[in-house]
């Protein structure tokens, strides 16, 4: 039964979704947390060690909550390389695909009931009260 408000998931054709050790179906989800890269750099040192702080203690928090399934931050989009194929020829490119204010600069995976509970991790992340948090399901195994 879905909880009230909960937007269905679209899976792939023969998927179905993990379940945790009572038999319930939970969901893996993508959080993209999208920052401006250059804000950090303003920010003073001790500002950078409370954001830093933040960070920690919400990895701390999915991880005692046994929801946190990977994470990672990424390296700057400068250093990011594009491919696409135009004619059946790759073209490299250097940087990222799109100029935008915000970059991805990391992601959490996390696995947990519903989009509901996704949403509400989302939202306590540090990177939404500066930032962007986009949250996706994954499709099954």
């Amino acid at each position: 039964m879905m909880a009230a408000g909960t937007v269905p998931v679209m899976m792939a054709a023969g998927t179905v979704p993990a379940k945790d050790h009572r038999g319930e179906p939970h969901m893996q989800y993508i959080l993209m947390l999208y920052v401006n890269e250059a804000g950090f750099a303003k920010l003073t040192k001790a500002q950078q060690e409370e954001g830093m702080a933040a960070y920690l203690a919400y990895t701390e928090a999915l991880t005692q909550a046994g929801v946190l399934r990977g994470r990672s931050r990424l390296a700057p989009s400068s250093s990011a390389t594009t491919v696409r194929v135009a004619d059946g020829k790759a073209e490299v490119l250097d940087g990222p695909y799109a100029e935008s204010k915000e970059q991805v600069g990391g992601y959490y995976l996390i696995e947990v009931a519903d989009l509901d509970a996704a949403i509400s991790w989302a939202a306590r992340c540090p990177a939404a009260g500066h930032g962007v948090v986009e949250v996706r399901a994954l499709f099954g195994p």
